[in-house]
C-alpha cells in the first residue's frame, strides 16, 4: 500500500496552519500571501472547511478557527498522557545518576510548585518528597526555576541548570531546570535532588549534562519547538 497522502486533505491542512497567535482572523488575500496556492484554491478549500465546522467566515469576510477544531483539542486533551510522556524521562535520569527525580508545575496558589511525578531508585537514602506534595515559594534550584519562569521575577544571572545546597532542608541539594512545552512555553520544572554529603562527591559536570539533556527531551514530549529547545539547553 502507497504512503502517498491526500493533497487536497495537505492543502487544506495548510490552510488551517495559517492561524496563529495574534492571526486568528485572516482574509482570503492574506491566506494568499501564506501559501503558494492560487487564490481560487484557497477559496474552494475555506469554503469546504467552513462546511465542515473547521473555519468560520465573519461578515467582514475574514476567516477564523471554527468550533471544531475546539471539540479536537479537547478530544486531545483527554488522550494525551502526561504521565507516559514524564515518567520515562524521570526514571531514565534516576537510573543515570542514582538520584531521586521529579517534575513540578505550578500549584493552585500563587508562587506554589505541586510534585505532579516522582522517581527514585529502590535502594539508599533519599529526600522525602511525594508526589503531589505542594511547595511553598523559596530560593531552591527548583524554587528558582519557578520565580524566574512562573512569576517572571527578575533574578541574577546563573548557567542551567540551577544548583542548590541546604535551602528547602539542610540535608538535601539539587538541581533544577525549566522544561518547555507546547508554543514554546513554560510548562514546569525537572529536578534531580539528593543527600548533600552523597552529591559532593560526584562528577558535577556529567551530572548536569545528563540532567540537560533530559530536559531536553522532555520538552520536546511536550512540544516545545527544536530550536527553542538547542536555544535552552544546548547541544545536548
Amino acid at each position: 500500500m502507497s504512503n502517498d497522502g491526500v493533497t487536497a486533505v495537505e492543502r487544506a491542512l495548510s490552510v488551517l496552519d495559517c492561524f496563529k497567535p495574534g492571526d486568528e482572523k485572516l482574509s482570503l488575500a492574506q491566506f494568499a500571501e501564506r501559501l503558494p496556492l492560487h487564490k481560487t484554491t484557497i477559496f474552494r478549500l475555506l469554503n469546504s472547511l467552513v462546511r465542515c465546522g473547521y473555519a468560520v467566515r465573519g461578515n467582514d469576510g475574514r476567516y477564523s478557527p471554527g468550533p471544531r477544531l475546539l471539540f479536537l483539542g479537547r478530544v486531545y486533551q483527554r488522550s494525551f498522557d502526561l504521565s507516559g510522556a514524564v515518567m520515562p524521562v524521570l526514571e531514565q535520569l534516576s537510573a543515570d545518576t542514582g538520584e531521586s527525580t521529579a517534575y513540578y508545575v505550578e500549584g493552585a496558589e500563587t508562587g506554589t510548585r505541586l510534585c505532579l511525578f516522582r522517581a527514585q531508585p529502590h535502594e539508599g537514602l533519599h529526600p522525602n518528597v511525594l508526589a503531589g506534595s505542594v511547595m511553598i515559594p523559596d530560593n531552591s534550584a527548583t524554587g528558582r526555576v519557578f520565580k524566574k519562569w512562573a512569576q517572571l521575577e527578575t533574578l541574577e544571572d546563573a548557567p542551567l541548570p540551577y544548583f542548590s545546597c541546604g535551602v528547602r532542608d539542610p540535608y538535601t541539594s539539587s538541581w533544577s531546570l525549566p522544561i518547555i512545552g507546547v508554543e514554546d512555553r513554560f510548562a514546569g520544572a525537572l529536578t534531580l535532588a539528593g543527600p548533600s554529603e552523597r552529591l559532593r562527591t560526584v562528577d558535577a559536570q556529567r551530572f548536569e549534562c545528563i540532567l540537560l539533556k533530559a530536559a531536553s527531551e522532555l520538552s520536546g514530549r511536550l512540544g516545545s519547538s527544536k530550536e527553542f529547545r538547542k536555544m535552552m539547553y544546548g547541544g545536548v
